[in-house]
């Protein structure tokens, strides 16, 4: 995981009773350490933030209780095609 983004999640770690409390259920979207938006699902999360924020800047979260749902990390190459 990037080192801003382990900010980031160490932020969640650090507040994560009182983001659940307000965000129970959601994904939130956290950058430089402060939620900056909330979404139902995943797809719309990367969508909406994407828009505003460049991928890889920011961490997304689904807010619950304990550990089980803590985020897992892909990696992927993009790949262009040129006609």
């Amino acid at each position: 995981m990037d080192n801003d983004l382990k900010k980031e999640f160490q932020y969640y770690l650090d507040h994560q009773d009182e983001l659940v409390r307000e965000y129970n259920g959601k994904f939130i979207v956290i950058k430089d350490c402060k939620v900056i938006g909330y979404y139902d699902n995943i797809e719309e999360a990367i969508k909406e933030t994407s828009k505003k924020h460049k991928l890889g800047s920011f961490l997304i979260q689904k807010c619950e209780d304990g550990s089980e749902n803590y985020t897992q990390t892909y990696h992927s190459r993009v790949i262009s095609i040129v006609k």
